[in-house]
């Protein structure tokens, strides 16, 4: 079984890990299964989420994480776009994985020309950079999103606008749509299945938000996981409609293998 386990609000929160996520991840391992971890928080590169995670006493490789960054490297290198001209509304975790894809960045000058334009969260968004995505879409670059969540948990239990909130302000000025890699389209989780030689069937998502992963392993007819630990509480699954509704509904990950094996507790 692949385990594909969510970072923001099923493995830690901010800078703090969820109570029995490490014991989670031990478990799984140990029972013989494969974890991925995936996120749409384009903020690090995979190699940072690594050390993060293990740092949070999860260990993990890099070679184990789908970050959207990653995932939009990807889809560039899939698309014959390798060696392209990209200008980045982002941070580091964007260009970090881009550069992968052989990648020429352009800088966010008024006037900037581009064959893409790829956004995500930047916390140190400026006038200057939406102007530059603005004039670079305009004049023919591919706008894409490496997510479009509103909004991400912070550890407090509060929340801060994601990288969908940047996007939909570069959408609203261009008048275009953009090319949605992360969740709940299903490219990056197509991906690791690709990679992991894994079918739908022998998977399992774990996610904490309804519209994005809840969504994506209905969409992929893969069994669905969701944590209380995040953004969603028992009242929305309750409310939510059949192509959003979990298989599983779990306080934390601390009974996920028996729970996903129908074993009692």
């Amino acid at each position: 079984m692949l385990f594909i386990l969510d970072l923001d609000g099923v493995i830690y929160r901010g800078s703090q890990v969820l109570p029995h996520a490490p014991e989670a991840v031990a478990q799984i391992r140990s029972d013989g299964h494969a974890v991925f971890f995936l996120t749409n928080n384009s903020a690090r590169s995979c190699h940072s989420y690594a050390q993060k995670l293990t740092a949070m006493g999860v260990p993990a490789h890099p070679n184990e994480i789908m970050s959207s960054s990653y995932a939009t490297a990807l889809y560039l290198e899939e698309h014959g776009m390798h060696g392209c001209s990209v200008l980045v509304v982002g941070e580091e975790g964007i260009p970090a994985e881009l550069s992968l894809a052989g990648v020429r960045f352009v800088e966010p000058t008024e006037d900037a020309i581009a064959d893409c334009v790829v956004v995500g969260i930047d916390r140190r968004i400026t006038y200057r950079k939406l102007r530059a995505a603005q004039h670079a879409i305009l004049n023919g670059a591919k706008f894409i999103a490496t997510n479009a969540d509103a909004t991400y948990p912070l550890e407090n239990g509060g929340i801060e606008p994601g990288g969908g909130a940047i996007v939909a302000a570069i959408q609203t000025c261009t008048g275009t749509a953009p090319i949605v890699i992360g969740k709940p389209q299903p490219y990056s989780v197509l991906k690791i299945l690709e990679l992991t030689s894994t079918p739908p069937r022998n998977a399992v998502i774990v996610g904490d938000r309804l519209d994005t992963d809840i969504a994506l392993g209905r969409q992929l007819g893969i069994r669905s996981v969701l944590v209380l630990t995040g953004v969603t509480t028992r009242e929305q699954v309750h409310a939510a409609p059949e192509e959003m509704s979990p298989d599983l509904v779990l306080p934390d990950l601390r009974n996920l293998v028996a729970a996903v094996a129908g074993r009692p507790n």
